[in-house]
């Protein structure tokens, strides 16, 4: 399985104009999608890159999973962090979506529930990895957006 990590943000005149902005940054458009909880299937692999959508996909499904906020006060921040861990030789591993309003925090989070998800599962998965997207708000409402995307295709 491929996996691609496409990153993007976006501004409009409603939190989910600012959503669907978001979307288009990222090249995920079109799609009727599916979101899938955390766990990272055996034999994949994740690439960072923006998401090529072919022409003729429109309306099909579309498996993600994704970290998204919103904000609407201006001088605030919107942060999404999509990060992840996986085994070494199998793959295999897990997602983790968070978001805040506070990055620091929010890097704080990511490791903590890193740290906690491993150790349930008391699997050595490896190093934690993240992709973050931040955006203020200033006057429009925004969105910060990182989706994995599921594909069989690099």
């Amino acid at each position: 399985m491929n996996i691609i990590l496409s990153a993007g943000s976006g501004t409009g005149p409603t939190v989910r104009a600012a959503y669907d902005a978001a979307l288009i940054s990222t090249g995920v458009t079109h799609y009727n999608m599916i979101c899938l909880t955390s766990v990272i299937p055996p034999h994949s692999r994740i690439y960072r890159d923006k998401y090529l959508a072919p022409t003729d996909d429109y309306g099909k499904r579309l498996y993600v999973v994704t970290s998204q906020m919103s904000q609407e006060r201006p001088g605030q921040w919107a942060h999404a962090a999509l990060g992840w861990v996986q085994e070494e030789r199998t793959g295999r591993g897990l997602f983790i979506e968070l978001q805040g309003h506070d990055l620091s925090r929010l890097q704080s989070d990511l490791r903590a529930t890193a740290a906690a998800m491993q150790g349930s599962r008391q699997i050595p998965y490896g190093p934690v990895q993240s992709e973050i997207v931040s955006i203020p708000c200033r006057l429009q409402p925004v969105c910060a957006l990182v989706i994995a995307v599921f594909t069989r295709k690099p």
